[in-house]
């Protein structure tokens, strides 16, 4: 491009103007789908840890977490305040490890 005077304007030295927070918006989404679009691989990889016998077995504990909690979500802590709460598990786990055995029963 020139003007009448024969001064040459070079237009590869002109930045154009960055949008501040679309940009940032944008680049945050892109991430984010590209991370889950590795979903799949990654739960394999895990599950390949998991199984591996050559892991150690910090790793594979960790990668089983993982699994479990991508799946079931994260555990929550339960209150020990609450007996009642406690109890109904204790009741539940003594119905399904030994369902022969009645509640009043101690093993």
């Amino acid at each position: 491009m020139s003007d009448g005077a024969g001064f040459k304007i070079d237009m590869s030295d002109v930045l154009p103007p960055v949008p501040k927070r679309r940009a940032r918006a944008r680049t945050l989404t892109e991430i984010r789908s590209v991370a889950r679009s590795h979903t799949r691989t990654a739960i394999n990889v895990l599950v390949g840890v998991m199984r591996s016998d050559e892991a150690t077995p910090a790793a594979r504990v960790s990668a089983a977490n993982a699994i479990l909690d991508r799946g079931w979500g994260k555990a929550q802590p339960l209150e020990n305040s609450d007996d009642e709460v406690l109890e109904l598990i204790h009741r539940v786990e003594r119905i399904i490890v030994h369902p022969g055995k009645s509640g009043g029963e101690e093993s």
